[in-house]
C-alpha cells in the first residue's frame, strides 16, 4: 500500500433529510474506522453537476496532498456512464464520469484515471452507487490502496467546459454561474478580465431587473437593501444586495446574462468604480 492521507471530503445533492449520506459514511467507516470524513455540502441542487463543480473549485486547494474527494451528483446512476476514480495534482477524486470532473479540474486527461470495478464483497444497487461503489472505493483509496488496483485505466473523462465571457473595449458580457445561500449571484467574469478591460473607467452593470453602478469592496459599502457589484472570495464578479437576496429582489437565476458597460474615466477623487 502507498502512504496515505485518511481524509475524505463528501459533496452530494442528497440533502440532509434522508439517510443517504449516513449510509455512505457507515460504509466507509466499516472499511476503516480511522477515516476523517469532512462534509463540503449535501445541498447541491438535485442533479446540478455544474453547481457541485463550482463549489468544489472554491475549496479543494485548501486540502492537503492525498485527500480523497468523494463527489456524488449522479443523474445517470444505473446507466452506462462510467464510475471513476482519478488522481490530479496530488489529490484524488471519486464519482461518476458525467462531465463534473472536467468542469472541476479543467482537464479531461488527469494524471491518472481508472474506471472502477464493481465490488466483490456485496451487491451493487442500480440506484445507489454512492453507497455501494463510490464510498467503498474512496475508503480504500484513503486507506492506502493504490488507484490502479481499483479499476481499469482509460484515456479521457467526459468533456464539459464552462461558458466564457465575451469582452471588447466597451464592456463584458457574462452569465450567472452560481447563486449562494445568501442570494449572492456569482458571475463568470474574473477580476483579471475586468481590470484588463475597465482601465480606470466608470462601470455600470445590468443583470435581471437591476442597473448597478460602480464596484465596491464590501457589502456594507451601500445602504441595507441596496444592490451592488463586488469581487468576492472567488475573485469573480458578484451581484449582491446588502443584507438581502439579489437573486430574489433582482429576479436573477443561474444563466441570467450580466452586461458590464464601461464609460468615462473616473476622476481621481472617486472612491468607487
Amino acid at each position: 500500500m502507498r502512504s496515505c492521507n485518511s481524509t475524505i471530503t463528501l459533496t452530494t445533492d442528497f440533502g440532509n433529510s434522508d439517510g443517504y449520506v449516513g449510509a455512505m459514511k457507515g460504509m466507509m467507516l466499516g472499511i476503516n474506522s480511522d477515516l476523517l470524513l469532512i462534509d463540503i455540502t449535501h445541498e447541491v441542487k438535485a442533479f446540478d453537476i455544474a453547481a457541485a463543480a463550482f463549489v468544489l473549485r472554491q475549496v479543494i486547494r485548501f486540502f492537503s496532498a492525498g485527500t480523497v474527494h468523494l463527489v456524488v451528483v449522479d443523474p445517470g446512476v444505473g446507466t452506462a456512464r462510467r464510475a471513476v476514480a482519478l488522481r490530479h495534482n496530488d489529490q484524488f477524486f471519486v464519482g461518476p464520469d458525467n462531465g463534473l470532473f472536467t468542469l472541476l479540474l479543467e482537464t479531461d486527461t488527469p494524471d491518472q484515471l481508472v474506471e472502477l470495478k464493481a465490488p466483490n464483497d456485496g451487491p451493487l444497487s442500480s440506484t445507489f452507487h454512492g453507497r455501494d461503489l463510490f464510498a467503498p472505493s474512496a475508503a480504500r483509496l484513503a486507506s492506502g490502496v493504490p488507484l490502479e488496483e481499483l479499476g481499469t485505466p482509460f484515456a479521457k473523462l467526459k468533456h464539459l467546459q464552462w461558458a466564457m465571457p465575451i469582452d471588447d473595449e466597451e464592456g463584458i458580457r457574462g452569465w450567472i454561474v452560481y447563486i449562494d445561500h445568501f442570494g449572492n449571484c456569482i458571475t463568470n467574469i474574473s477580476r483579471a478580465l475586468f481590470e484588463k478591460r475597465q482601465t480606470g473607467r466608470k462601470t455600470k452593470g445590468y443583470a435581471g431587473s437591476g442597473i448597478i453602478r460602480g464596484i465596491h469592496n464590501t457589502y456594507n459599502d451601500v445602504p441595507v437593501s441596496e444592490p451592488l457589484m463586488l469581487f468576492g472570495s472567488s475573485d469573480l464578479l458578484e451581484i449582491a444586495i446588502n443584507q438581502g437576496s439579489a437573486a430574489d429582489l433582482l429576479h436573477i437565476q443561474r444563466g441570467t446574462p450580466v452586461n458590464i458597460v464601461f464609460g468615462d474615466l473616473l476622476d481621481s477623487a472617486s472612491s468607487h468604480q
